[in-house]
Order: structure tokens, then sequence, then C-alpha cells
């Protein structure tokens, strides 16, 4: 994919998912998210302050993220890079739960998901991509 075709395809809704290295020598913690990303920034992430994620990315600030189509013709976009970790912002949960909740339901769930002092914003810094789309195919 050309750079500006894999930006497009990672500023729609796709659910990702996130890899972490594990410094232990086991396979990389794995997990689907949802994200928001706009054209030349940071890939954004919310996360539960309590989870394995945030220790992971605590001790080692680096990350992989997958997102793939499902229907023919696949394509799929992998980015990776250093990570920040940062409190929450209500702003930008709102805006990811809008990307994937119709406009109804969004309210609904932020009053549902865990209390904003227990999220962290994880902002992942694109260094290197791999993609492909396989309708471009010969």
């Amino acid at each position: 994919m050309s750079v500006s075709d894999r930006e497009t395809f990672l500023e729609q809704p796709h659910v990702a998912v996130l890899a972490i290295a594990r410094a232990d020598g086991e396979p990389p913690l794995a997990s689907p998210v949802w994200y928001d990303y706009e054209r030349g920034g940071d890939v954004i992430v919310t996360i539960s302050a309590e989870s394995e994620k945030a220790t992971r990315l605590a001790a080692s600030p680096a990350a992989s993220m997958c997102v793939q189509t499902t229907d023919l013709p696949y394509r799929f976009v992998t980015v990776s890079g250093p990570v920040t970790l940062g409190p929450a912002d209500s702003a930008i949960r709102r805006r990811i739960a809008a990307r994937y909740l119709p406009p109804e339901l969004v309210d609904g769930y932020l009053e549902s998901a865990e209390d904003e002092a227990q999220i962290l914003t994880v902002r992942l810094a694109p260094r290197s991509w791999r993609s492909n789309d396989f309708s471009k195919l010969g």
C-alpha cells in the first residue's frame, strides 16, 4: 500500500490487535482494541490502568498494532513504535467510542465503562509500517 492508502485504511474503524512484548520470553501479549488515528499522528488506544497491557507497556514502552479486513479482498496495516502512557482523556474516550458505536449508544457505553481514574491513554507513534492490499495483486 502507498503511504496515503495505509493511512486512509488506518483511519477507518477496524478492530485492531495490540501486541506488547513480554520480557520473560513468553509470546507477546496480544488483545483486540478500539483505537483512533488521524493521518500523520499517533495511534491512540485507551486501556485499564490495572491491566496486564498497562503493566507491560510501563515496563517496555513499545508496541505493535495490526488492523485487517475480514472480507475479500483482504487488506491489512501493521504499525510498530514507541508508546507513551498518560491519564484518561474524556474527549478521546468519547471519540473512540463514537467510531465504533451508533450515536445513541455512546453515552451509555461511557457511563458503564470503568471509572476514568482507572483508564490510561496509550499513544503509539508509528515508526515502522507493514501493509498489503490483496486487491492490487496481479
